[in-house]
């Protein structure tokens, strides 16, 4: 893309195709993305890189085309009732994008409590599938609001289990286990260290590495070599505004 054409490139489209690439040539499997920013990026990577992705309709269908955010999809290719789709959860061949109200430099994630879990000052969604998701297929996460109160030092409450604990856990737990990126509004992470530690592996054009450090709640060191995210080819870009989000509602969790 030229140079005149990415200034024109939103930040919520940069998170689009960071979204997508968390599922490049994922193969086959399943895909349970949370959140419009997730789903469009799930759909673009289906209609580019990946195209042997299982996309749902959100019940117990899956879909036979691409259709846009907000519309129903017209061509089912196969019924996927919740017994079926818990079956795929355990063996490994789904990759879900979930969010996280609190996610430590593990890998932790909290969906379930504020506070004490005896006496929380806030109660969230609940543990919920959590567990399951990260110990038996790969999981990754989307947090549309990059901050020290959601990237915090230790959790509240484990629901989604990272690296430090899986490991002390064992084998048992670490055989399917693999936490594999985090999209932020800001930047794109992963556990790829040595001690399995969440590290950056690139930036959102136009954040500054001080901006990261200060919008995080644990000391995160940033290269000074650290890539710009990837902006979208035109023809991503395209499938983006007129195919996968033609109202644009990629805005609504990444605004402008």
């Amino acid at each position: 893309m030229s140079e005149d054409a990415a200034k024109g490139v939103t930040r919520a489209e940069y998170c689009v195709v960071a979204c997508a690439e968390a599922w490049r040539d994922a193969g086959e499997v399943l895909v349970a993305p949370m959140g419009l920013v997730p789903t469009a990026g799930a759909r673009l990577a289906k209609l580019t890189f990946s195209p042997d992705l299982l996309l749902t309709d959100g019940e117990a269908m899956l879909m036979g085309d691409v259709p846009a955010l907000g519309a129903a999809s017209k061509v089912s290719e196969g019924w996927l009732p919740y017994r079926r789709h818990l079956a795929l959860v355990t063996g490994g061949r789904r990759h879900v994008m979930m969010g996280a109200s609190q996610l430590d430099r593990h890998g932790n994630q909290n969906i379930s409590c504020i506070g004490d879990w005896k006496r929380p000052g806030r109660q969230l969604l609940g543990v919920r599938g959590a567990p399951v998701n990260t110990l038996n297929n790969p999981t990754s996460y989307w947090i549309p609001r990059h901050s020290p109160r959601v990237l915090v030092a230790r959790v509240d409450m484990v629901c989604g289990v990272g690296y430090d604990r899986v490991a002390a856990a064992g084998p048992s737990a670490t055989r399917f286990h693999h936490v594999r990126r985090v999209v932020t509004d800001l930047a794109v992470l992963d556990f790829e260290t040595p001690d399995r530690t969440m590290r950056v592996r690139s930036l959102h054009p136009g954040v500054t590495p001080a901006e990261l450090r200060e919008a995080t709640g644990f000391p995160l060191a940033v290269p000074d070599d650290v890539p710009h995210t990837r902006e979208p080819t035109p023809r991503e870009l395209r499938l983006i505004r007129e195919v996968v989000d033609p109202a644009g509602l990629r805005e609504r969790e990444v605004p402008r």
